[in-house]
């Protein structure tokens, strides 16, 4: 009951807005041209995380939709990733994108392409992380919509876009330093591997500085929340004892 009432009193919906228009990295990125993807389809414009029944429901907006790759779900030109953590311990690597995190660390780490998603579960002081079942994803005009097997509560959240491409095994297409048609070009070899990241302010310090902040929940609520139901039952037990002592006199 009580894991019941936590569940409800930090379910909430989050909602953020990123700025059009920045899916270049640092500003300097050149898209690959074969096939052509627009920056408008790897642009991230908004992302929500509310509680569901089984989980969490995600909702990642895009400036547009594309399928340069034919997928049969109708979207294959980016990769997008969510790393999901409570603020406190976790990773701090963004996996195989070439950022760390900043505010806390992660625990749960979705990556969404038209070809199929994932969600991993990295086990408490690290490890291999261990495979959760996949997220479910459907398209709503130029959004995403992703249900994935998350115990619901309040959380901070890693959100980024990089490019897709079937030739690697992990989907990534990673920057490189010389042009090419097929390539994805930047200002040096190690340059971050998306090219937007979820941040309101629009700033680019991960692409410079090579580490992202979260948005959402930055801090663990729920040893907070325990010691406020703890002090509203002894308040409601010292009350009730009150109560009694003064029909007794």
């Amino acid at each position: 009951m009580l894991a019941r009432v936590l569940t409800l009193l930090t379910a909430a919906l989050l909602s953020f807005s990123d700025p059009a228009g920045d899916a270049r990295g640092d500003g300097g990125y050149i898209l690959p041209t074969r096939p052509p993807v627009s920056a408008d389809a790897l642009d991230l414009r908004s992302f929500q995380a509310a509680p569901q029944a089984a989980g969490m429901r995600f909702t990642v907006g895009l400036g547009r939709i594309e399928n340069p790759w034919g997928a049969p779900s109708g979207f294959s030109a980016g990769v997008t990733d969510i790393f999901v953590g409570r603020g406190l311990g976790g990773e701090r690597t963004l996996d195989d994108l070439r950022l760390r995190t900043t505010g806390g660390g992660w625990t749960y780490h979705l990556r969404v392409t038209g070809f199929g998603s994932t969600l991993t579960q990295t086990p408490e002081g690290g490890g291999t992380p261990v495979p959760l079942p996949a997220p479910t994803v459907r398209l709503e005009g130029t959004r995403l919509v992703i249900d994935a097997a998350i115990p619901a509560g309040e959380y901070a959240y890693w959100v980024t876009s990089s490019v897709y491409s079937p030739l690697s095994p992990d989907g990534l297409l990673r920057p490189v330093t010389t042009p090419g048609p097929t390539h994805l070009e930047a200002g040096r070899a190690d340059a971050p591997v998306p090219v937007d990241v979820l941040l309101p302010s629009g700033e680019t310090t991960p692409f410079t500085q090579g580490t992202l902040a979260p948005v959402g929940q930055t801090r663990d609520t729920r040893a907070l929340i325990l010691g406020a139901l703890g002090g509203l039952g002894l308040l409601l037990v010292v009350g009730a004892t009150v109560a009694l002592w003064r029909r007794g006199g």
